[in-house]
């Protein structure tokens, strides 16, 4: 641990000529690494003046500095409370951004300090997007972790998993009422060949994938179906993730939170949740660079390295532009309970998307029906929603009748998506999504 401390310390205190930080002030530079709170606040407050595309590179890098000097001087004065770490005379000649001899009594309790440095970080990371720091912000937790696992008995205590969590409750799984009669299935194909899938994408059209997912990880010796081992997989739960509130995001009182992943299990995974607009979603986060050991569970399907036919301006809906060529898959997660929906709405990428827990509703429109769905234009706050339809494609039929009459002459193909099963989504589809029970799932966009 304080090797790693060392260098990163070190790695944060000197800059070369290209370190985006140079473009800061000097006046602001100064502070750091030593006096790393104020440089955080300043750096918030210029993350939240831009649109985040259009945030300088010199604040988010700021923004990362500053938390990981805090992060360190945390992590030392927690070490020195917890008599696990010997200080040398290098350390104690500099300050950094905490007082390494404060006492217990001043405030960094033997739990608190590990659940702010995980805090700090993971700011940093889904705030700033970790600006060019992630692997040492990711050895920083590692070896946080590390120090947890190996830590004395009555220190182990840091990393509980409480009893029951071996499986999500049966409870928060499907009712029959609500699970869809399939009456236009989407064609399906048992782990097609890369040249089967290739001439399968000419088609342009969406497929079921199944026995493709098994050698996964995910699915057997390291489950995500277990509660606990994705709590140890987040140091004890204290890992930060977005959250989304509410069914949908195109409801009116849909919001989104911060919290942590064992507040998140608490709040919306292990218990039942009968009022839609209090349902938690992590939805489209890049979970894997958060947590690289979580990537380490699953694999990017082969077919997402297949060469796709060109793409034509009549293959896209009417709201989608042509999308910058991906070097690499784009990976995200999509974690939550029963009920949560993605409504209809369309992206600029081909979609491969893995079901690891439970099931899903899936519901698709090819580009030529756009027309028929009622795509949103531009909203509140000058947002551009024309990707997403103004519709709710499992709403009441009086409603259609009433403000969406094209609608139901709109045609469809739909499937339930179950675990270890893939499904393709051509670039440009629309597709409306439900979760039919606890539901663990990951997309692949590749072009």
């Amino acid at each position: 641990m304080q090797r790693v401390l060392e260098q990163t310390y070190s790695a944060i205190s000197v800059r070369d000529e290209s370190d985006p930080l140079n473009e800061c002030p000097a006046s602001v530079l100064a502070l750091l690494p030593a006096n790393p709170d104020p440089l955080i606040a300043l750096a918030h407050l210029k993350l939240h003046t831009f649109p985040f595309a259009s945030v300088p590179t010199c604040w988010r890098r700021l923004y990362t500095d500053a938390s990981i000097a805090k992060a360190v001087a945390l992590i030392e004065q927690g070490l020195v409370h917890s008599k696990d770490y010997a200080t040398s005379p290098s350390r104690s000649k500099r300050k950094r951004g905490g007082d390494p001899d404060q006492s217990p009594d001043d405030g960094v309790t033997e739990d608190a300090w590990v659940d702010e440095v995980v805090k700090v970080l993971d700011m940093a990371a889904i705030m700033a997007g970790a600006a060019g720091r992630e692997e040492m912000i990711g050895a920083l937790l590692s070896e946080l972790q590390s120090y947890l696992v190996h830590a004395a008995p009555s220190q182990k205590k840091r990393l509980r998993v409480d009893k029951g969590w071996d499986s999500f409750p049966v409870a928060r799984n499907m009712e029959l009422s609500d699970v869809p009669h399939i009456q236009h299935p989407i064609q399906s194909a048992a782990a097609p060949s890369m040249q089967a899938f290739e001439m399968h994408l000419k088609t342009a059209q969406p497929l079921c994938i199944k026995d493709v997912l098994a050698h996964w990880p995910a699915m057997h010796e390291r489950p995500w179906s277990s509660p606990a081992y994705l709590l140890e997989k987040t140091l004890g739960g204290r890992r930060l993730i977005p959250v989304e509130i509410g069914r949908s995001y195109t409801d009116v009182n849909w919001g989104q939170s911060i919290i942590t992943f064992r507040k998140f299990m608490e709040r919306y995974m292990m218990c039942q949740i009968t009022d839609p607009g209090k349902l938690g979603y992590l939805a489209q986060h890049d979970l894997f660079s958060q947590i690289p050991s979580l990537r380490n569970d699953i694999a990017i399907p082969d077919y997402c390295y297949t060469e796709s036919p060109p793409l034509k301006t009549s293959s896209l809906a009417a709201s989608e532009k042509p999308s910058n060529r991906l070097d690499e898959p784009l990976l995200n997660a999509w974690f939550g309970p029963a009920g949560t929906v993605s409504p209809l709405h369309t992206d600029p990428y081909h979609n491969i998307l893995c079901q690891v827990v439970g099931k899903k509703y899936i519901r698709l429109y090819s580009p030529e029906q756009t027309s028929k769905l009622y795509p949103r234009g531009v909203e509140d706050g000058d947002v551009d929603m024309s990707n997403t339809s103004e519709v709710d494609a499992e709403g009441a039929q009086n409603e259609f009748e009433a403000h969406y009459p094209l609608f139901r002459q709109a045609e469809y193909l739909e499937t339930i998506l179950s675990e270890g099963e893939c499904l393709y989504i051509p670039v440009g589809w629309w597709h409306y999504v439900r979760s039919l029970s606890v539901s663990f799932s990951v997309s692949f966009w590749w072009n």
